[in-house]
């Protein structure tokens, strides 16, 4: 009886996932999304508590309390800033829980015996798993350890590295070793033969096996996100959502736990369709970014003596008031400098002054602006600036031309025109925003630093183009200083 509640139990979280999913499609439901996604949770680590398998219940506290405190206190001091990070370490922890559960899987069933098929393989495992598994069931069993550790082993080190690459401790720049596909093409082959032998050896062989693909695996994740430069990182950690979702699929299958099948299932599926849009935002092939950037220099920087193309025009935020002021329509494009600054707040109350004084004010928001998918869409929530005054870059690209200023705050690589321009460019091919098509741009920037990518914007050197240089929070806090005056 007590297993049958679980399993409805078990059902209404997976239920519950779903709805979450939905939800967070679309910033006006993603709250709802968020409350749906913690229910499930919720109501899955009751159910598993309530397993009859399941005991040590003070045990289970003391390990579950000082998590819940940590991942409270973490989750609240971190900045909007910060959260791709923490989205990618939080990435490597279910990687390397997942190749944790599976050495401890293959360890409580030792010493294991593969049978032939239609022979019961008895003993410890046999009754992990709820009972007598025949000779076909205990290779699905072997291959299913054996993938759950491979792919645990680089979610983890991937994500640890994308954590690096993220916070700046490590350069966003790839590794380009050379022959680096060849490498990581043995490493693969290496790890599949060390797959034929882990389901054919026994005892300790077997062990040794699954402990070297783990760590060759690991060195791949490594290797694979190391080469991958930084303008393809947004990318990187949609995929390594995906991965941890296929890794926790695989701890499900070897405890034989569905509800860790289906939601790792739908987490790894939902990713890869993510990554997949992301990457046709970023004009890169999906195979290529799996493969650590095969085929494609994206990301690799700008060409040895490559120097600026012109020379700049500036203003100040006095003058860009006045811009303001005789503009009838203004496109408002935000990127990871506004992040940084915390400068939604009063560009949220900036908007709100042109638009009582009627002109036509929106968000233009690039698939990758920031460096998580839909970061941006979260600041500007985050200042109440209403979701119908944000268009996606297909929905208001072709509104720049009719625009008579936009400002582009903290932004760089989303609008540089050389993604059209030079076929050359480490970013060639990556759809953007044509910011440059308006009438006049304002650019707010700190400084004459390239972006993300590593490549200079012939955007700064246009006719057009205004540069607004300081702090991104202190120039917007003095254009509404000027608007109120």
């Amino acid at each position: 009886m007590r297993d049958e509640l679980v399993t409805a139990l078990y059902l209404a979280a997976g239920v519950m996932f779903i709805l979450s999913l939905g939800g967070l499609s679309h910033p006006r439901t993603a709250r709802r999304g968020n409350a749906y996604g913690i229910a499930g949770m919720l109501v899955a680590l009751l159910a598993t508590a309530a397993l009859e398998a399941v005991g040590g219940y003070w045990l289970l506290l003391l390990a579950a309390a000082p998590a819940v405190v940590i991942g409270a206190a973490v989750a609240s001091r971190v900045k909007m800033t910060s959260m791709p990070q923490l989205v990618a370490i939080l990435h490597s922890f279910v990687g390397l829980a997942a190749a944790l559960v599976g050495i401890a899987t293959f360890l409580h069933g030792a010493p294991h015996e593969v049978g032939r098929a239609g022979e019961v393989v008895a003993g410890a495992e046999a009754a992990m798993v709820g009972g007598a598994m025949t000779g076909a069931e205990a290779l699905a069993h072997q291959i299913e350890i054996f993938l759950g550790v491979c792919i645990g082993s680089i979610t983890f080190t991937g994500s640890v590295v994308a954590f690096g690459k993220l916070q700046g401790t490590i350069s966003g720049r790839p590794l380009l070793l050379p022959a680096r596909h060849w490498l990581n093409l043995a490493m693969v082959i290496a790890t599949a033969g060390l797959g034929w032998w882990f389901v054919t050896a026994n005892g300790p062989p077997a062990l040794t096996a699954l402990l070297v693909a783990a760590a060759i695996t690991g060195v791949l994740g490594l290797h694979l996100v190391a080469g991958i430069g930084g303008a393809d990182m947004p990318v990187v950690v949609s995929m390594l959502n995906s991965y941890s979702g296929w890794a926790a699929a695989a701890a499900g299958f070897m405890l034989s736990n569905d509800l860790l099948i289906i939601t790792g299932a739908l987490v790894g599926s939902s990713g890869a369709i993510l990554s997949y849009i992301m990457c046709k935002g970023m004009n890169r092939s999906f195979i290529s970014v799996i493969l650590g950037g095969f085929g494609t220099e994206a990301g690799a920087g700008p060409a040895a003596g490559a120097g600026p193309a012109g020379e700049v025009q500036s203003v100040d935020a006095a003058e860009t008031v006045e811009l303001l002021r005789s503009a009838r329509s203004v496109i408002i494009v935000p990127g990871y400098g506004m992040a940084v600054a915390q400068a939604q707040h009063a560009l949220a109350e900036v908007t709100r002054i042109l638009r009582d004084r009627g002109k036509r004010v929106r968000f233009a928001i690039h698939p990758v602006a920031g460096r998580l998918p839909g970061h941006m869409n979260v600041l500007l929530a985050e200042a109440n600036i209403s979701y119908e005054l944000v268009e996606e870059m297909d929905e208001i690209n072709g509104d720049f031309p009719s625009t008579d200023v936009t400002l582009v705050i903290g932004a760089n690589d989303i609008v540089n025109p050389s993604a059209q321009d030079d076929p050359s460019s480490p970013i060639a091919g990556m759809p953007v925003l044509e910011a440059w098509k308006s009438g006049t741009v304002v650019v707010m920037k700190r400084s004459m630093a390239s972006g993300y990518a590593g490549v200079d914007n012939p955007l700064f050197y246009k006719e057009n183009t205004r540069m607004l240089f300081g702090d991104a929070k202190a120039n917007v806090d003095a254009i509404l200083g000027g608007l109120r005056g």
